[in-house]
């Protein structure tokens, strides 16, 4: 066998490899604490924003982070989009079905907020699904307030994960001591990319185009 003759070979079976990931996958996290639940509107706008451009394929989670949320009583809806356009629409409806009935029903906000628990459920959901390109968007204050029994002293793995905090919104000291809204920020930045995810603040809803990349 000639070397040119080796040398298809070889290139024709490097074409026939596993085809490229282009799923992609979304969790979105919703703080219910008393400092932040009167901005749970926002996470029906979210919401709306990321089925408007997942598609066929592409997978979506909800959450909510309230005292304790490394839980599965803290998911709200998940679902990876069927391949038939019919049954993805109907899917899509389903997850706001699910959101919208979780917020009619919400009445009292946590006292406190556990969001490392939350960060660390939506990891492991990422990571199953295991698409081309994760997401996790954070809609909090950024605040964590832990109740003293938990722990969560430990590294979050966050590895190819773009982490998005959307609407941080600014406490009532924020405004006499701006560094303190600063500093939740530079933290929780650092504990991401420390992860080995991707770090981006985006507080305008009306900002979130072009957030999740094309497929």
């Amino acid at each position: 066998m000639g070397l040119v003759t080796v040398l298809v070979l070889v290139a024709l079976l490097a074409g026939c490899g596993e085809p490229p990931n282009n799923s992609r996958a979304a969790f979105v996290l919703i703080d219910i604490s008393s400092d932040y639940a009167g901005e749970l509107e926002k996470a029906r706008t979210l919401t709306n924003y990321l089925l408007g451009n997942l598609n066929s394929g592409d997978s979506i989670a909800i959450a909510f982070i309230d005292n304790s949320s490394f839980s599965e009583r803290n998911m709200i809806a998940r679902t990876t989009f069927d391949h038939r356009p019919s049954v993805t629409n109907q899917q899509k409806r389903e997850v706001r079905a699910l959101l919208d009935a979780f917020m009619e029903r919400f009445r009292v906000p946590s006292h406190h907020s556990d969001i490392t628990g939350g960060v660390l459920l939506a990891a492991d959901h990422l990571n199953e699904i295991n698409a081309g390109k994760s997401y996790l968007f954070i809609l909090s204050d950024l605040h964590e307030d832990l109740p003293p029994w938990l722990r969560r002293d430990m590294p979050v793995s966050l590895a190819d994960v773009q982490v998005v905090a959307v609407n941080v919104k600014r406490q009532r000291g924020d405004n006499n001591d701006p560094r303190a809204y600063q500093q939740r920020l530079a933290q929780w930045q650092a504990r991401v990319e420390d992860g080995g995810g991707q770090w981006r603040v985006v507080n305008d809803l009306a900002r979130l185009d072009n957030v999740v990349a094309a497929r």
